[in-house]
């Protein structure tokens, strides 16, 4: 993604994103929109993020897509509300208690050659060694005041493997995003 979104498309896709969980959560359907802004238009992948009182409630993304972004965003929401192994699908009496969002756009991943590399508050990682494989969004590092260590041990431990096995043997990307959020 060469520009950046304006404020107007940021409001319109956190807006998608709700209507999207809450006919979801309802209906089992997405509310299909026609879209003429280009930007929205582009194909580049989301993670959509659900928090319910600070707390983390669900969180999905793709890192590419043949899709349009807003349509990604779209079933993006709707798979964190729903299909988060960490959490029980949303139902219709959790839309009521209130939720936020939080919308990364996401450039492509590059592969990175030592770990050195990751800039701790602008890259995400995403980690894959054997079969296994983790992604932590940029934020992640910078809410919790990790250092570079921590964050990939993190990223690690969230793939389901052992904390140092980072260093060794593991294949390592890094992608930046654009953070937008209802709060």
């Amino acid at each position: 993604m060469n520009q950046t979104l304006s404020s107007e498309d940021k409001h319109f896709l956190l807006e998608l994103a709700r209507e999207a969980i809450t006919i979801g959560v309802s209906t089992g359907s997405l509310p299909q929109r026609e879209v003429s802004a280009p930007q929205l238009q582009e194909k580049m992948g989301c993670f959509v993020t659900i928090k319910r009182g600070g707390a983390l409630r669900g969180c999905i993304g793709n890192f590419s897509s043949e899709k349009p972004l807003y349509q990604l965003v779209q079933e993006m929401a709707v798979s964190a509300a729903t299909r988060d192994p960490r959490f029980y699908p949303m139902k219709e009496e959790d839309l009521a208690s209130g939720f936020d969002l939080e919308i990364s756009v996401l450039s492509p991943l590059a592969k990175i050659s030592s770990p050195e590399e990751v800039e701790v508050g602008v890259h995400g990682v995403y980690l894959e060694k054997n079969f296994a494989r983790g992604v932590l969004l940029p934020q992640v590092a910078t809410e919790h005041g990790w250092d570079r260590e921590t964050f990939l041990s993190q990223t690690s431990l969230k793939a389901g493997l052992k904390k140092d096995d980072w260093k060794e043997g593991a294949d390592i990307y890094v992608f930046t995003a654009e953070v937008f959020g209802e709060k």
